[in-house]
């Protein structure tokens, strides 16, 4: 396939010719999200775990108790990744990292552009800031309910050890050999692939397993309604113009603009919301249990030991819902927990989102240019 037609024009100048403003924006926030993706994911793979450690618990006597931490800080629980699993380890659940992350920002900025524009056109809506706050509750609602599987996906390979260092937190037992049983787990969670997760998920938890920890993924808007609003104001102030404009005469200080409303808005945006994110992965890596006997046995709890009233308790899922999780955490961890990780995830977030935000203003840049020059080369030869 050639790279140039007969007007001389590249695959892209011809592509960008009749292409939409939804599709440059569909197409550079994928880009962008697959960039932020990559680069990012060892600190996403530490956060998680940082996150997630607590909801592990060993049990007795039907109730959780505590345990050492396994996990501390960054250099911490990098060391410990890196000793039990080398550098597959810091890249596990990059699959759906990059699954997730390409149709998450692709639907995000074409539905927040697209609802700009028509809640501009509705009567009421005249500020700008009010415009943007929500544009982006729309456009993080819709990429929230499309890719919420894939996150989940994402947070359980993420949790998970392959050398079983956190055998010893499982609440759950070995299952028996019959065909309809649960696969052995010899550690919390027990999936080799993205694939081989969804498919165990799917059978022994069912569909609902793919939307857990949307209630508090969907109150995280509230992240989006800070972060974008911020950047499209500090954007404005810094560069004098919006998301997505930019000439192909801007300089250093112009792309400096960008950079610095990217940092700032995405520190404002994650010191705000970030408790969400910690109930978000407890409920997330929340296995199902099946119940069973087998599963009674597995808590150290012999079968008619306590009565119904016991077994029934027992067979409770120890998060349900957002109000009971902040609940739990709040009375066994304490406030702290709340904010488990949260260095670590401002050395990601911002990274990741300073990475999303110039690769989407880079690509719409050279989308535009090649636009206009293809335009340029098709009037010319007429």
């Amino acid at each position: 396939m050639s790279l140039h037609d007969s007007h001389g024009l590249h695959f892209i100048e011809r592509w960008a010719i009749s292409a939409s403003e939804s599709q440059f924006n569909a197409l550079s926030g994928a880009v962008g999200g697959f960039a932020s993706g990559v680069a990012t994911c060892p600190l996403d793979v530490i956060k998680t775990k940082l996150q997630a450690q607590g909801g592990f618990m060993p049990v007795s006597k039907g109730r959780h108790v505590g345990h050492h931490k396994v996990y501390r800080g960054l250099i911490g629980t990098a060391n410990v990744i890196w000793r039990e699993e080398g550098i597959r380890g810091l890249y596990r659940g990059l699959g759906p990292i990059i699954l997730g992350y390409l149709p998450t920002w692709a639907v995000w900025f074409t539905v927040y552009n697209k609802s700009k524009v028509w809640l501009a056109d509705r009567d009421g809506l005249h500020s700008g800031p009010l415009i943007n706050f929500w544009s982006s509750i729309i456009a993080g609602g819709s990429s929230t309910v499309v890719t919420n599987p894939i996150w989940v996906i994402k947070t359980r390979l993420m949790s998970q050890s392959a050398s079983g260092f956190n055998r010893q937190m499982s609440v759950f037992p070995r299952s028996g050999n019959t065909p309809t049983s649960r696969p052995n787990l010899h550690t919390p969670w027990h999936y080799r692939s993205t694939l081989d997760a969804a498919r165990k998920m799917y059978t022994s938890e069912g569909i609902g397993s793919f939307y857990s920890g949307l209630t508090p993924a969907l109150l995280g808007l509230s992240h989006v309604a800070v972060q974008f609003p911020a950047y499209e104001f500090l954007r404005k102030k810094f560069t004098g113009k919006g998301m997505g404009e930019m000439d192909d005469g801007e300089g250093q200080s112009h792309w400096l603009g960008v950079l610095a409303a990217s940092i700032m808005s995405k520190i404002m945006a994650s010191s705000a919301t970030y408790p969400h994110e910690v109930i978000r992965t407890r409920l997330q890596t929340q296995r199902r249990p099946t119940p069973g006997v087998e599963y009674l046995q597995g808590l150290g709890i012999p079968e008619g030991q306590s009565g119904e009233r016991v077994k029934a308790s027992a067979l409770e899922p120890k998060y349900k819902g957002v109000v009971m999780t902040f609940r739990t955490i709040l009375r066994e961890e304490g406030w702290r927990a709340f904010y488990a990780g949260m260095g670590v995830n401002m050395m990601r977030a911002v990274p990741a989102a300073t990475v999303t935000m110039m690769t989407y203003e880079y690509v719409m840049k050279n989308l535009h240019h090649a636009q206009s020059e293809g335009r340029r080369k098709q009037a010319g030869f007429s």
